[in-house]
């Protein structure tokens, strides 16, 4: 029987201690840990995401401010309000909600928020201390995927692994973190050539390939641990799409295949998604906590 590994289960497991931890924070500062969130354009999915991170800072007492601005912005004004934000006491983090409306560098954005004000750990500042093991903050979904191990007691030390991407959002941090527990890490990507040879001789496999419904039962071997990190709408009357045409949200990974094939499965939705908000909350409170 393969054992489904709940993110929701882990984030509220977490995030109940989260709110002690937050009270304790402000017992001792006098103030809340703050968390300021910039949304540029009209996106409907980068909404949704927004609203959720704010309602879920509600709930453990960080306070979020909201800054929304016109998709006509230029990156200078973008980045005038980045300093502003990075001048502000009362801000601890600071979230550019990615991605952005054409024209603008997600680069430059991110690369303007000060590394200490980062709870996204995605500045080169906070990537560099990762690979350097002193790490400050780490990218929130790969150290989500790691906290669900955790809960779950996946032992990774000895393990084979293999990172499918090579993101700096995901892959790359991802496959950081897993050799820091000592595991044995591949990061396959593009261009590998045949890859379920790779994929198939791994215990662990995080796929964050950016492909709906892309892997099935032959890319993984009888008893491996995966992580699906993709998330995708298929859209009404594709294949694989909720009943009556209806639109479905899917991972990178044909989970329905994997069932009593694999040893454990992170399923989508409920997965991997609530660990990135949940590691992102963790996150703003200890830059709170190393700034205090």
């Amino acid at each position: 029987m393969t054992q489904i590994l709940s993110g929701l289960v882990v984030a509220e497991t977490r995030r109940a201690k989260l709110v002690e931890k937050v009270q304790s924070f402000i017992s001792k500062s006098n103030r809340p840990p703050g968390l300021a969130v910039v949304l540029v354009g009209a996106d409907p999915a980068s909404q949704v995401y927004v609203r959720n991170k704010i309602k879920a800072c509600e709930h453990v007492g960080i306070v979020s401010t909201h800054h929304r601005l016109p998709d006509t912005i230029s990156q200078d004004e973008l980045h005038t309000v980045i300093d502003t934000l990075n001048a502000d006491s009362a801000v601890d983090g600071i979230l550019v909600q990615l991605p952005l409306p054409k024209g603008l560098s997600e680069t430059l954005a991110t690369e303007r928020i000060l590394p200490s004000k980062d709870p996204d750990g995605l500045t080169s500042g906070n990537l560099g201390l990762l690979f350097a093991g002193r790490t400050r903050v780490a990218p929130c979904t790969p150290l989500g995927v790691m906290k669900i191990f955790e809960h779950y007691k996946i032992e990774v030390e000895g393990k084979s692994a293999v990172v499918v991407g090579r993101s700096n959002i995901v892959g790359k941090p991802m496959a950081q973190l897993l050799l820091e527990a000592n595991a044995t890490v591949t990061v396959a990507h593009s261009k590998t050539f045949d890859l379920k040879s790779v994929t198939s001789q791994a215990d662990i496999v995080v796929v964050a390939a950016g492909r709906p419904q892309f892997m099935g039962k032959e890319f993984f071997k009888s008893g491996s641990i995966i992580a699906d990190v993709g998330i995708h709408r298929l859209p009404d009357g594709a294949a694989g799409g909720g009943p009556n045409g209806k639109s479905k949200l899917c991972g990178d990974v044909l989970t329905s295949e994997l069932m009593n094939h694999a040893q454990a499965i992170t399923p989508v939705p409920g997965g991997v998604g609530p660990m990135t908000i949940q590691m992102l909350l963790e996150n703003t409170l200890r830059l709170a906590e190393l700034r205090a």
